[in-house]
Parts: structure tokens; C-alpha cells; sequence
């Protein structure tokens, strides 16, 4: 692992992204990670665009510092999905890397448009402050001799496969590369508030980062969590991804990681905590990011919710990884499927596979546990006759959660966990 207590001018180079728009979708000049200081670097466009499977769904392929060649949603702030075909390369990686998500390819959502361009490590420092007995002001030096652990687990945004909503619906029309399973390490965020000292009355615990709104009116981007929760020992602090330093485009040099949780809340470029006496009442919390306040999370399509609540747990997913919508394969011959599954953290308990379309269900082969927020592989071998199939993955988890055959809808297109179809035509 690279040494995070180097400054960052020295770690990363430049690191200045300096983000403005083009003819088109915008254009995005970046600093390489490790650029000479005398150079004025440009992104590495990618031939070609990526179509998504849905109306407009055309996309540049585009290559940022940091970064393979990805999808690109927006230029300002950046956003970036990663090629759905990736995941399946992810089973022929070695076991103690398999089906981790590689940083170059992890996909990047910001809400602010400005990013902290100038991050220098020397001065940069975490502050505790609010209701606490000590209130801390903390370098990475500090943080790392607190302690560290280590957890694999999925980021997911919320809107991850919103460009599937039927009827359509306002914000990023994303397929399914929001997504990415990583292995985390920082400190437990328990141990930095035991470090301050909850005081008596305390409710929620207030997170903010370093990137802000282009414009000064707008709301800056900040979450929170209840006192229980923070303190549950499972959400960290964390200052590596993949045994590597946080890259930039991912929230360097520290950010929150909630396992289980939509990524809304695994704030980025992370330097305030302020535990509260009173319900947080920032904009991204109170009027943003929330869904129908029912069991379901939906309404009728095309209506509105009488009253919502804040986006939080994953709901169970499977995938198919191994075979693309309406890719052809050989009839009357042995095939093998693979995909993975994921939920907010009860476990996988089992996946099942049709090649009917739901008529018939199958058990499949799971892959090693790598923890209960961690990417599940499975597999499945069966043989098709020739003709058009619709194969479909339908994931189960160990609280008895189950993957619905039906789409539900609510109007940001928030949390899909529809069994998905993948159609092929065996000739």
C-alpha cells in the first residue's frame, strides 16, 4: 500500500481537475494521477460510445485520470459507470481477488459540481466537533494509529438501473454499472467518536465533505446517521480501496463507508463530523434522496407519494454476468451461466435461475462467502434447445428476502431490485 501520509502534491502529482463543458455532453480536463507539474493533461477519449438498453441511451466512453475507459453520464460533476461486460471478467481474477471491482473501473457519482481540486495533506485534517466531551482535529496520522480493519463490500447508488424505470423518470438514466465491490480499509467510526466522547443526547451524526455546489446558493452536499448506527462498529472511516489509496475520482484522502447502505451516504473527500442533539436537517437528507414511505417503496406510475422517508438498505439483486441480452449460443450443448447477487447485508442464502422466464426454477452453485455485504458469485450449467430463451436469476438472502418478478416504481427511480432478463437465442 502506498504511504498515505505523504502529501498529496507529492502522492498524486497535479491531481487538479479542472472541470468545465464542451460542444456536446461537456468535455473534462484532468490531471494523470502522476503528471509532471509542467504538463497540462487532457482525457484519453475512448473510441466509440457505449448504448445502454434503453431509449437515448447512448453514451461517451471516456477515459479520466485514474481511470480505464468508462461510461460517462455528466462531465460536471463527473459521472462515470462502469461497462457492465467488466463484471463477468471479475470470476477469472485470482481468489483473493475475484469479483472485486478494480479502482481504475469503480464507477464515480458526485451531487456538487465543485471537487477539492488542492488537497494537501500536510494541512488536511478530520474534525469531530458538536455534542462531544473533546472535540478532535485529526491528520491521517492520527487517524491510522487509532487502529484499522478491513471489509468487502458493494457501493451502489441509489439510482443504479434507473434508465429501466417504466414510465420514465426524472435524473440520471444509469444502467447497471452503479455499482462496485470493493475491500475497504480505515478506521471504525465508533472508535473516532469514542476518541471525542458521545455526550448524553445525542441523535444523529452529521458527515460532509470537501466538494461543494458550483453556485453558493445551492445546498452543500451533507448526510447523516443515527447515533446507534454510526456506532455499530461496521461503518469506517476509510483511506484505501483494494489495498491502494482512495483515488481521487472516489473520494480521497477519506470517506464514509456504510456497509449495506446506498451510496448517497458514503460521503467523499470527508473533513467535518458533527454529532447533534437534534434531527439533521440538511437538504440531502429532508428533501432529497427519499422514497414512498411504504413497505414497498413504489406508488402507481406516474403518481406522487403522500409522504417519503430517507433511501437506506439495499434491497436484495442478482445479475446474469455471463451472457448479454440477445447474445446466441450453442443448442443441445452444456452451458455454463454465472452472475453474482448482493443485498444490504443479511447474506445470500441462495439463487435460483429460470430459462423460461419464470415458469420453471432451478437451484444454482454459490461462490465463496466473502462477507454478507460482499458481491456473491454463483453458477449454473444446463443445456437449451435451440429456440429464443429468457433467462432470469432470482436471489434469496438469509432474512427470507426475495427478489420480486415485477417492477415497482416510485418517481427518482430509486432502488430497482427487479429479477432481471437476459434473452438468448440457442442455435
Amino acid at each position: 500500500m502506498k504511504d498515505l501520509l505523504t502529501p498529496a502534491s507529492a502522492l498524486f502529482g497535479r491531481r487538479q481537475l479542472v472541470l468545465g463543458l464542451g460542444t456536446t455532453l461537456g468535455a473534462m480536463v484532468a490531471g494523470c494521477n502522476r503528471a509532471a507539474p509542467d504538463e497540462a493533461p487532457h482525457p484519453a477519449a475512448a473510441p466509440g460510445t457505449a448504448r445502454l438498453p434503453f431509449a437515448n441511451g447512448d453514451r461517451p466512453m471516456v477515459q479520466l485520470p485514474g481511470k480505464r475507459p468508462m461510461i460517462q453520464l455528466t462531465a460536471r460533476p463527473p459521472q462515470l459507470e462502469t461497462p457492465f461486460s467488466l463484471f463477468d471478467t471479475l470470476f477469472d481474477q485470482p481468489s483473493n481477488q475475484r469479483l472485486i471491482t478494480p479502482n481504475n473501473a469503480f464507477f464515480v457519482r458526485y451531487s456538487m459540481a465543485q471537487l477539492p481540486l488542492d488537497l494537501d495533506m500536510e494541512s488536511w485534517r478530520l474534525d469531530i466537533g458538536g455534542h462531544v466531551e473533546q472535540p478532535l482535529s485529526l491528520s491521517m496520522a492520527a487517524l491510522r494509529a487509532l487502529g484499522q480493519i478491513s471489509l468487502i463490500a458493494v457501493n451502489q447508488c441509489s439510482g443504479n438501473s434507473r434508465g429501466f424505470s417504466s414510465p420514465r423518470v426524472g435524473g440520471g438514466q444509469m444502467g447497471h454499472g452503479a455499482m462496485g465491490n470493493a475491500r475497504w480499509t480505515g478506521v471504525p467510526l465508533k472508535t473516532v467518536l469514542d476518541a471525542a466522547g458521545v455526550r448524553r443526547g445525542a441523535v444523529e451524526i452529521a458527515f460532509d465533505g470537501l466538494d461543494s455546489p458550483a453556485m453558493p446558493q445551492a445546498p452543500d452536499f451533507a448526510k447523516s446517521l443515527s447515533v446507534d448506527h454510526a456506532r455499530d462498529g461496521g461503518v469506517m472511516l476509510a483511506w484505501a480501496m483494494n489495498d491502494e489509496p482512495l483515488p481521487f475520482l472516489n473520494g480521497f484522502p477519506l470517506r464514509l463507508v456504510v456497509p449495506g447502505w446506498f451510496g448517497t451516504y458514503w460521503v467523499k473527500h470527508l473533513h467535518r463530523i458533527t454529532v447533534l442533539d437534534e434531527p439533521f436537517e440538511g437538504y440531502f437528507m429532508q428533501k432529497s434522496y427519499r422514497m414512498p414511505d411504504n413497505e414497498c417503496g413504489c406508488v402507481a406510475p406516474g403518481t406522487k407519494p403522500e409522504s417519503t422517508r430517507p433511501i437506506t438498505a439495499f434491497r436484495v439483486r442478482s445479475f446474469i454476468t455471463s451472457h448479454a441480452d440477445g447474445a446466441t449460443v450453442p443448442a443441445g450443448q452444456p452451458l455454463e451461466l454465472r452472475g453474482f447477487a448482493f443485498d444490504g447485508g443479511s447474506g445470500i442464502r441462495r439463487v435460483m435461475l429460470s430459462a423460461d422466464g419464470g415458469k420453471a426454477w432451478e437451484g444454482t452453485t454459490l461462490g465463496e462467502d466473502a462477507g454478507r455485504y460482499a458481491f456473491r458469485g454463483w453458477r449454473h450449467r444446463l443445456t437449451l434447445p435451440a429456440g429464443k430463451h429468457r433467462l432470469m436469476a432470482r436471489a434469496e438472502t438469509n432474512a427470507g428476502e426475495i427478489q420480486p418478478l415485477q417492477a415497482s416504481w416510485n418517481p427518482s427511480g430509486y432502488a430497482r431490485n427487479v429479477v432481471e432478463t437476459v434473452s438468448v437465442v440457442a442455435a
